[in-house]
């Protein structure tokens, strides 16, 4: 029932506010909103963590332009770790309301399973951190999958929260210093570019962490094949 209301506000989310959210409202709105932080830093900050943590945990339209508002309102060091708390708050949400429904119940006939599935299963949770820090560090992978998909197969909560938090902070930095130049870019009245991403001085270190994160199963794949 709770992914299910999950799915029902994200399918709303999609279709209301999927034009709404844009780095365009951010600019109309920038000089309001950057008197208000003056004035009221701590509220903006609690009201930023609440707007990104229902956007990620009901995923809505916005998440990356929330990522990039987090630099431009509160700078880089505190811009990055309200997006990272943020992000990493909206994703146990998910996580536990994944767990709370289906999860439990494949979880279960997982632990029963035999045969490949079973190989699969154990394979799976002897490399836990490993896949759960690529699931965050891979570009590709869609962060809604990477919240729903450790609930469905059994991942320890605990395990998921720390591999979250960590693993998100590659791109937490990258969006939050494009926000710290956001106002620059506004001033010149030019679009918002998130091309930057996949810059090969960006993309480059972010694969030396996915390939660093899948060291371990690689470590221990060809130690089990030669036991073998």
């Amino acid at each position: 029932m709770p992914l299910a209301v999950i799915l029902l506000v994200a399918i709303a989310g999609f279709v209301l506010l999927r034009d709404v959210v844009s780095f365009e409202l951010l600019r109309e709105n920038r000089e309001d909103l950057l008197a208000y932080r003056d004035a009221h830093l701590g509220l903006m900050a609690a009201g930023f963590v609440a707007v990104y943590v229902a956007i990620v945990a009901f995923s809505l339209p916005g998440a990356a332009v929330a990522s990039v508002t987090g630099g431009f309102l509160f700078g880089m060091a505190l811009g990055t770790v309200l997006n990272v708390i943020s992000a990493t708050t909206g994703a146990a949400l998910i996580f536990l309301a994944a767990r709370w429904g289906l999860g439990a119940a494949l979880s279960e006939r997982l632990d029963a399973s035999e045969g490949r599935v079973a190989r699969l299963r154990d394979a799976l949770r002897g490399n836990e951190v490993s896949v759960l820090l690529l699931l965050r560090l891979v570009p590709a992978v869609p962060f809604f999958m990477a919240n729903l998909l450790p609930a469905l197969v059994g991942v320890r909560f605990v395990t998921f929260l720390w591999t979250t938090a960590v693993g998100i902070i590659p791109g937490a930095l990258v969006f939050t210093s494009i926000g710290v130049g956001l106002g620059a870019v506004f001033d010149r009245n030019e679009e918002v570019d998130l091309s930057l991403l996949w810059e090969p001085h960006v993309i480059g270190p972010i694969l030396g962490l996915c390939a660093l994160a899948a060291l371990p199963m690689v470590v221990r794949a060809l130690r089990g094949r030669g036991e073998v």
